[in-house]
Order: C-alpha cells, then sequence, then structure tokens
C-alpha cells in the first residue's frame, strides 16, 4: 500500500475538535504523508495548516468541503488545491457562513421546543470556530438529551430529524465554478450521502456534474461500505473521473472515526494525490 494520506479532514476553524495546527501534527505523528484540510464552508484554518505542515515535514493540501443545494439527499462538493487568497472564493463563502449562523439559533429553539434545557450560550463557550451542528450534538450528550453523539444527529440534527434547519446553499454548479475560479479541483464527497434511488441515476448525476466541471469522486471513505467502494471505483473509472478518499475526521467530535483509518480498515493511497497534481497541470495551473 506505501505511503497514507487523507483526504477530507475537519479542524476547529469549522467543526472539528482540533486545532489546524494541532490536525497536522496528529496526522505527522500517525505517520502520514499527505494531508487535507476540508472545513465546512470555511477556508480559515488553511494557512495555519499550511505553515505547520511546512514545518512538521507533512504535505498540506489546502482544501475545502461546500454544501451544495440537493433535494435528493446531502450533496457535498470537496475542493482541492484552492487558493486561500482568492478574494472571489474569501467573500462567497462568508455568504455561506452567514446562512450557518442564522441557522443555528433556530436549531436551539426547535430543542427548546421539544423540551430540552438547551441555550445558545453554552454551545457558543464550546465551539472555537464556526458554529456546527456536532457542537450542538455534544452539547445534548453532555445534559443528557441523548446518550451519544450519533443518537442526537439521528433523532435531532439530521435531515428530516426532529430539529433540523435548512439553510442556504449554492447550487452544485456554483460550488464548482467557485472551486475551480480559486484554482482548484472539484471532487464528489461521499456519495451515498445523495441517496439516489439506483446506481443509474447516480451515474447521470455524477455524468451532468462532471459536464460542468466536477474532477473527481471521494470512493474510499468509512460510511461506504463494500458494493458502494466498488460501485464508485466503477463509476469513477467508466466516467474517466479521478477517485479520492478520507476519513472525514472530526477528532473527537465524531465517534469511531480515526484519521487515516476510519473505523480501522480505511487504506487511502498517495497516489491519489499524483493524481491530483496531474489534473493540475492538466489545468494550466
Amino acid at each position: 500500500m506505501g505511503p497514507l494520506i487523507d483526504l477530507h479532514t475537519h479542524s476547529t476553524a469549522s467543526d472539528g475538535s482540533l486545532s489546524p495546527r494541532d490536525l497536522v501534527a496528529y496526522a505527522k505523528k500517525k505517520g502520514a504523508v499527505a494531508l487535507s484540510l476540508t472545513d465546512h464552508d470555511t477556508i480559515e484554518g488553511l494557512n495555519e495548516a499550511v505553515q505547520a505542515g511546512i514545518e512538521y515535514g507533512l504535505e498540506v493540501i489546502p482544501g475545502l468541503e461546500i454544501s451544495a443545494q440537493y433535494n435528493g439527499g446531502t450533496m457535498h462538493i470537496l475542493g482541492y488545491y484552492v487558493d486561500p487568497s482568492n478574494s472571489t472564493l474569501i467573500q462567497d463563502l462568508r455568504r455561506l457562513q452567514e446562512a450557518r449562523r442564522e441557522r443555528n439559533p433556530k436549531i436551539v429553539q426547535k430543542l427548546k421546543d421539544l423540551g430540552i434545557p438547551i441555550s445558545f450560550d453554552q454551545i457558543q463557550r464550546l465551539a472555537k470556530g464556526q458554529i456546527g451542528r456536532p457542537h450542538i450534538a455534544k452539547i445534548l450528550l453532555r445534559i443528557g438529551a441523548v446518550s451519544s453523539l450519533d443518537q442526537a444527529f439521528q433523532k435531532y440534527l439530521t435531515k428530516g430529524a426532529l430539529a433540523y434547519v435548512d439553510k442556504f446553499r449554492f447550487s452544485p454548479n456554483k460550488a464548482m465554478a467557485l472551486i475551480l475560479k480559486a484554482g482548484g479541483i472539484p471532487v464528489l464527497a461521499h456519495p451515498f450521502t445523495l441517496n439516489c434511488p439506483s446506481l443509474r441515476d447516480l451515474y447521470l448525476l455524477v455524468k451532468e456534474l462532471k459536464d460542468n466541471g466536477l474532477s473527481g469522486i471521494e470512493v474510499l471513505y468509512p460510511g461506504h461500505n463494500a458494493e458502494q467502494t466498488r460501485d464508485y471505483f466503477s463509476l469513477a473509472k467508466e466516467l474517466k473521473l479521478v477517485y479520492t478518499g478520507g476519513s472525514d475526521f472530526h477528532g473527537n467530535n465524531r465517534e469511531d472515526v480515526d484519521l487515516l483509518t476510519g473505523h480501522g480498515d480505511l487504506k487511502i493511497p498517495y497516489e491519489i494525490v499524483e493524481h491530483l497534481k496531474g489534473l493540475r497541470g492538466n489545468a494550466g495551473t
């Protein structure tokens, strides 16, 4: 297998529990050779992560994860090698961050209406960057409203759950265009969350995304079973898309998912980074 990498991670700049610097240090300690920080709708932690990578001798790929509008399920677009100083990217991400800020108090109010003694102040004290649902889940666990973080999401916070509140998102095409304009490579994250009724439906959706700028699919992911992994590999090959992989590491804000290894059996080869670099070369960046 050779050297291992992780191309899907989160820090305190969004909803992870480790600072960007500490995330890089942990990756180095675990033997990673490359890491991408892909915080939700923000690039605030990238400069710190890249600098830490230089200090620790770890290749850090600047990235992000954008939530896109999609009615069938949940669509996230990963962007690799984005320029953290791109003014258009910074400006447009502010709109998404504002949408998150507007949503969080509404979730808290829904929880209060359900009789759960939770306050927004509790969540603010916990979060070090922008507030996300994992922070709310942690407070729910802390006050005994749920017995696990997974239960917090399934019962209250995931799409369709009791306290879920939707928020503004860019269209998939807008999200990909934003990544491309910032010099990045758009990749579809964890396809299973799209909830496509069939592999054929997923093929048609991904083909349409490719026609509008998509370059890859996240194939190696802790939430994918063996059949899904095989299907997504085949899909990537058929559509001539690069395959990627990542743990979706959030530190102790997500149970049972560790950096590099996911649930323990994830192995992401460095060759993916070489493929991504090849795409950058083809794009002339």
